[in-house]
């Protein structure tokens, strides 16, 4: 096989996107893992409980690390005009919004995101399931899960994997996850208010709110349905995203955190697939901007 590509994960200090505190690349060539590379980054922010006992990582294991910017020339050299995979957007979100915050350039690279093309190669993972963990559970592929340069190899071979059993390169992949995951059915209006438009950027990620926002949540959720995502009033094991906003602390019960927040970090803390985010790195994630909320 002679797909080339690189592929990235990165893990995060707390909800904020761009609170990276662990990079993980592995390069492919002619289908072979040819490199790894792997950085612990401080993230100059706080660790929350919920991300450390996934992942790990805490304030000790980072204090004497580098920060983003004092590695950004050799993760741009990693990147720079590769196919860079990554399972599900969050990686390329949190890379974008890291890279924002510290006023860092973005890296030219073509994204190709291995969860979309598993939903179209295996139609047991078309609506749900395709989180890294079951993927390579269902493929035996052996790797440390929330480790970020062994997460980011699972992703490359789930990428060959996939190309094998359709006989795809990698345009064929682009051209692939640019299409509904059922080519035989219509997609229309109608789809587009059920369950988000399956040609958007983001189609099959599952988008849960919780808490109150600068716009309503149906404001929100229309435009993040525009973008592929489905929207769904409560956490379930098929959501992949809740986004949380302010509290009204009378609605907590005395609970410093809402039900499906709750629901939501045990879900992550099992193995699910989800990540919890804030809504100014929701609207980063589905294109948002001022002009946006303004219009909505």
């Amino acid at each position: 096989m002679s797909a080339s590509f690189v592929c990235i994960d990165v893990e995060t200090a707390n909800s904020a996107l761009s609170s990276i505190c662990q990079i993980g690349i592995v390069r492919f060539e002619h289908g072979k893992l040819a490199s790894r590379w792997s950085q612990l980054i401080d993230p100059e922010d706080y660790f929350d409980a919920m991300n450390v006992s996934i992942h790990g990582i805490d304030e000790r294991d980072v204090r004497d690390a580098p920060t983003l910017p004092e590695v950004y020339e050799e993760l741009r050299r990693h990147l720079h005009d590769q196919v860079t995979v990554s399972h599900t957007s969050f990686d390329r979100a949190s890379v974008t919004r890291a890279l924002a915050k510290y006023n860092l350039p973005p890296v030219s690279c073509r994204w190709l995101d291995s969860a979309r093309l598993v939903r179209r190669t295996w139609t047991e993972f078309s609506s749900s399931g395709y989180g890294l963990s079951r993927v390579c559970a269902k493929l035996e592929i052996q790797f440390q899960h929330h480790d970020a340069v062994e997460d980011a190899r699972a992703a490359g071979e789930i990428v060959l994997r996939a190309m094998e059993a359709k006989g795809w390169d990698l345009d064929g992949c682009f051209k692939r996850i640019g299409q509904p995951i059922n080519l035989s059915v219509p997609h229309g209006d109608q789809a587009l208010r059920i369950a988000g438009n399956p040609d958007g950027p983001l189609a099959g990620e599952v988008v849960v709110f919780t808490g109150s926002f600068s716009l309503t949540k149906r404001e929100l959720g229309q435009f993040a349905a525009v973008m592929g995502c489905s929207v769904a009033p409560n956490v379930t094991l098929d959501t992949t995203i809740l986004v949380v906003g302010e509290q009204d602390p009378d609605k907590l019960r005395g609970k410093d955190k809402s039900s499906k927040h709750i629901k939501a970090e045990k879900l992550a803390q099992s193995g699910q697939g989800i990540r919890i985010i804030r809504e100014s790195d929701f609207r980063a994630m589905v294109g948002m901007t001022e002009e946006d909320s303004v219009n909505a």
